[in-house]
């Protein structure tokens, strides 16, 4: 789990390179965003669980992850929901050189771009923290930065109920909820969880009275 120093940290880095925290009001949706795949059992269970509840989101995707399940990745573009730009690799800004981290977002747009057919908007980079190179390449790229307003915590091994109790903390129109549909790069050994949470988010959607939605259904396009 990350430090109250790390918190403190990433808060200092998110007013040094500004992103995306929150959609601009609204739309009446809270945004799902989900980090860290394409994974072949954590995604499809995701994507089911999507299904069943008639919501669309964000899967921030690896290039790494990607190079190994390519037919997961395709499968999220073939259910409707958009795909993002999560980097190549999963290590943090802050330990590459500047040349890598510029080719870690370079290389991530282009395993994307040739798995999906998609080239993303939207960019998060591992553990929503930039580096100097890192933003910079970003911009040159014409990729959105992206951060979270919400999240579940479900790189723990929490069970769904859990993840969704915190989540569900701060459903409200523009919201971004930050989630997780691989278990790779966290601490827990299975993604089902999150799979889980979804049906009972659905409940505190219903009770917030707003929609759910991916980040293109509720931020505007890009001047220019």
């Amino acid at each position: 789990m990350p430090s109250f120093r790390q918190f403190r940290e990433t808060e200092e880095l998110w007013t040094r390179f500004p992103g995306l925290e929150r959609a601009e009001a609204g739309s009446q949706r809270t945004l799902l965003t989900f980090d860290d795949g394409p994974d072949p059992e954590g995604t499809p269970a995701v994507l089911d669980a999507l299904d069943a509840i008639g919501a669309r989101a964000t899967f921030f995707m690896l290039g790494e992850q990607l190079m190994r399940h390519q037919d997961v990745g395709r499968e999220v573009v073939a259910r409707g929901h958009e795909v993002a730009l999560h980097g190549f690799g999963h290590t943090p800004h802050e330990e590459l050189t500047p040349q890598q981290a510029r080719d870690d977002i370079a290389r991530g747009l282009g395993a994307v771009e040739a798995a999906t057919g998609r080239r993303p908007r939207f960019y998060r980079p591992p553990y929503g923290r930039f580096s100097d190179a890192s933003y910079e390449a970003c911009q040159k790229l014409r990729l959105e930065p992206v951060y979270w307003s919400a999240w579940g915590m479900d790189w723990e091994p929490i069970p769904g109920e859990r993840i969704a109790d915190l989540a569900g903390r701060d459903l409200g129109d523009g919201v971004i909820v930050l989630l997780h549909d691989s278990p790779r790069y966290g601490e827990r050994d299975s993604a089902q969880p999150t799979a889980d949470a979804l049906a009972l988010l659905e409940r505190q959607r219903l009770e917030a009275g707003v929609g759910f939605g991916a980040l293109a259904d509720a931020v505007s396009a890009r001047a220019g």
